[in-house]
């Protein structure tokens, strides 16, 4: 009798187990810092995942932490192993220190992922020395 119990323990765990595993969105990073960036020019950075899970993975949306931002996404269900991307632009109108979000939904074993997007928004001038700064520092 024990050995039956025993049997039938480890074929329900194993049968949970089984069915507890879902597709699985890995991102390559979950933030983005776009430095000083120039009012008015929008820019765009593209967050890479992969589904390291056992299912495939379907985005259903992605929602910005507001107006300023637009997030565009991969549609198609990704297969495990596969890789997709979450786009994210932002508009860069105001003038001053930014952090946004973009919060991706999926059928994921997490439902809701959130991806970060910082910088700061600098007259044109001001974005022409950083990235001569920038260049300068990478020639050394």
């Amino acid at each position: 009798m024990k050995k039956i119990f025993s049997l039938f323990v480890a074929m329900f765990v194993l049968v949970a187990v089984s069915y507890a595993q879902k597709g699985t969105l890995k991102f390559t990073k979950e933030t983005h810092d776009f430095g000083k960036v120039e009012q008015g020019k929008p820019v765009t950075y593209v967050f890479t995942f992969k589904n390291t899970g056992t299912d495939p993975v379907v985005i259903s949306d992605a929602q910005a932490s507001c107006g300023c931002t637009k997030p565009s996404w991969t549609k198609e269900p990704v297969m495990p192993g596969k890789t997709g991307t979450v786009s994210a632009t932002y508009n860069a109108a105001a003038m001053g220190p930014f952090n946004k979000s973009v919060t991706v939904m999926s059928n994921g074993e997490t439902p809701n992922i959130v991806l970060y997007l910082k910088g700061e928004v600098v007259s044109k001038e001001e974005a022409e020395k950083a990235a001569a700064a920038g260049a300068k520092k990478g020639t050394k």
